[in-house]
């Protein structure tokens, strides 16, 4: 039942805009990523991996054009107002996922102490290298929990995106979240590199990074706390 983070979420309004900015930020070009049919959605990825952070990437996730509506809503609220307002401004640090081997156990641990992260579902996209399954927590109503603070579980199948992904210089060095409540801590059972703090006034995540053009921070929008 170990506990890492598996990938933080960069939603954009369009891929290409997404793209854009990475490389103006980071100073690389995201690798390729997929489409989630169930979602309606689909992505672009790149790793962020270090020995604190294994098999850790970045994902940046928009809303795909070409897609039939999902017939519910779209996971990260990305059909929700607020997130469209926030977007407009441009893509937008929203969520981290956390990985592991037993989602219905954390799911099931969370609800104790009175947060509904939502249903597991199966999922699954292609790639150029076979087929991606996973499972996933995922609310009817699509919402992240603590303005994106408190993360979203994912069992990965056989195989982990990272697995088949080219290395980036890009590179995780630290994630701090707020707004948690200081019981739900024990639960997360977060990993290295990763805090948690339920004082008031921070926004939901902060994520550091070091890349080609030094030292990133990003922080997710007040909107969305």
């Amino acid at each position: 039942m170990s506990v890492a983070l598996d990938h933080l979420v960069l939603a954009a309004r369009t891929l290409d805009e997404g793209a854009a900015w990475c490389e103006a930020t980071f100073g690389i070009t995201p690798g390729p990523g997929g489409r989630h049919p169930l979602m309606g959605t689909h992505n672009r990825l790149f790793s962020i991996s270090t020995a604190g952070f294994p098999r850790a990437y970045v994902e940046i996730i928009a809303v795909d054009p070409q897609a039939a509506a999902p017939g519910r809503p779209r996971w990260f609220d990305l059909d929700q107002p607020a997130m469209h307002a926030a977007l407009k401004r441009g893509p937008q640090l929203i969520h981290w996922v956390a990985r592991t081997s037993d989602i219905r156990s954390r799911l099931s641990a969370l609800r104790t102490q009175g947060f509904d992260g939502g249903d597991v579902i199966a999922a699954e996209r292609d790639t150029p290298a076979g087929r991606l399954r996973w499972h996933i927590g995922v609310r009817p109503d699509g919402r992240r929990l603590c303005g994106g603070a408190l993360p979203t579980w994912i069992e990965w199948g056989e195989t982990h995106p990272t697995d088949n992904m080219a290395a980036s210089s890009v590179v995780l060095q630290a994630l701090a979240l707020a707004g948690i409540p200081a019981d739900v801590w024990t639960v997360l059972d977060l990993p290295a590199g990763v805090t948690a703090t339920a004082a008031p006034g921070a926004l939901a995540l902060q994520a550091t990074f070091m890349s080609p053009k030094g030292v990133v921070v990003l922080r997710s929008p007040e909107e969305l706390e």
